[in-house]
């Protein structure tokens, strides 16, 4: 149920409408607080302060009337420059890049903030009197020495409002540029594919490989889409009530259909328990990155492939991709990749992951990319420095084997698209790789 809620808030935050909604309601109750601050005569110290001009009914209406046109209007404008940056982001860097654009707080909340002010001024408004209209209440008629009613307080912070919107919409000037420029986009992910990996692979400097399933009776998929969750607290609940042990055959992020086998459970009939251990997983039309860090490594490696397709040819934007995706590959490859699934209780947990080794996500990241790289003489050798630098830090053999297994892999696949002196330029690259390295 907690990974449940997370994954719900979570996915709450990615939709567009709800930082707008939430400063709406927050503004909503902040006009009808202040205007009841002025009705009960709170704020008629205002009245007495020199500096502070007190309005008029006319003035405050016109202010806060021409407030509610202006940032509906440039909520509009803000609304369609970040519809135009997706649409610019998604064509050049990939679809999948969408929910890193709508999921951006800086356009949430500034999209929210013209929208919370709107709502405000436009309640505010509804509350002033013109001075040839009859007080609405008795507290309107005694709490006010000027004919009508403009409550003073609730014009004070329409103002205060309108300062931080003028504010917003710099910082929004600014944002929109910068959030679609391609080293930002990919330090976007790569940051948040590292914390992935932290978060998913917690203990450092241990090489221990992830378990390897016990078999059992399978459960089967139930309907088709793409999982997006996996509540393992209720699957390890469910696991230690029946005695039984959870070997799952899918991981999230995997597609699957009717049918097809989702985990085998040892030590109890699944039949007594398969309805229940269904509602731990969740289903869904697209992939999310939440307890799926494959999903940041595919969107690294589709940009790195889009900027290597001959349409485009830029492997200055690889090479940055190749980076990060060598960063990644050296976190994972200094962790036990044991998924702690199951808290203080790891060492006898019921619910044993879907096995994920370092060469897994070796080939998840440079295996996916190598092909279009042997394509680019500068990328090639770069990425052959990547795989050194990611060996380097690494105290563990087989790992940095597996890396080594790559770099041969790549100077294969050299072979097959470069020639002259491209090739023997990366070829004397490769066995100066492997002397000071292997």
């Amino acid at each position: 149920m907690t990974a449940e809620i997370r994954f719900f808030w979570a996915r709450l935050n990615a939709n567009y409408w709800f930082y707008p909604a939430l400063f709406s309601i927050l503004a909503a109750l902040l006009a009808f607080a202040m205007v009841w601050l002025d009705r009960s005569g709170f704020a008629e110290f205002l009245n007495d302060v020199n500096w502070l001009v007190p309005a008029r009914p006319k003035g405050a209406a016109d202010m806060l009337t021409v407030m509610a046109g202006s940032m509906i209007g440039v909520a509009s404008t803000v609304f369609s420059i970040t519809i135009a940056a997706v649409a610019y982001a998604s064509g050049n860097y990939g679809p999948r890049l969408l929910t890193n654009f709508m999921e951006d707080r800086g356009n949430q909340l500034s999209l929210a903030t013209f929208i919370g002010s709107f709502v405000y001024s436009l309640l505010v408004l509804r509350a002033v009197r013109a001075e040839d209209e009859t007080p609405a209440t008795i507290s309107d008629a005694t709490t006010t020495a000027l004919p009508g009613f403009t409550p003073q307080l609730s014009l004070l912070v329409a103002y205060v409002l309108l300062g931080l919107c003028v504010a917003v919409l710099v910082f929004f000037l600014n944002h929109i540029p910068s959030s679609i420029r391609i080293n930002k986009v990919l330090e976007g992910i790569g940051s948040r594919l590292l914390d992935a990996i932290r978060e998913t692979y917690p203990v450092e400097d241990e090489f221990a490989d992830a378990r390897e399933p016990e078999g059992g009776d399978p459960i089967t998929a139930w309907d088709t889409g793409y999982l997006q969750l996996i509540d393992f607290e209720d699957l390890e609940k469910i696991a230690r009530e029946c005695g039984c042990t959870f070997s799952l055959v899918v991981r999230t992020g995997d597609f699957v259909h009717r049918e097809m086998e989702l985990m085998c459970i040892k030590g109890c009939k699944p039949e007594k328990i398969e309805e229940r251990v269904r509602e731990c997983f969740t289903l869904g039309a697209t992939r999310t990155p939440e307890q799926d860090p494959q999903f940041l490594i595919d969107e690294l490696v589709e940009i790195g492939l889009r900027a290597l397709s001959p349409g485009i040819n830029d492997p200055f934007t690889a090479i940055t991709a190749l980076h990060w995706l060598g960063a990644a590959t050296a976190e994972v490859g200094r962790r036990d990749l044991r998924k702690d699934v199951c808290g203080e209780d790891a060492e006898d947990c019921p619910v044993i992951p879907a096995p994920d080794g370092f060469d897994h996500y070796v080939k998840r990241g440079f295996g996916a990319i190598r092909s279009a790289v042997a394509t680019s003489p500068i990328a090639a050798e770069v990425m052959l420095d990547t795989l050194a630098n990611a060996a380097t830090p690494l105290k563990h053999e087989e790992r940095q084997a597996s890396l080594k297994a790559e770099a041969d892999k790549l100077a294969e696949q050299v072979k097959l698209s470069l020639a002259g002196p491209d090739l023997e330029r990366f070829q004397q690259h490769h066995s100066e790789f492997n002397r000071t390295f292997w």
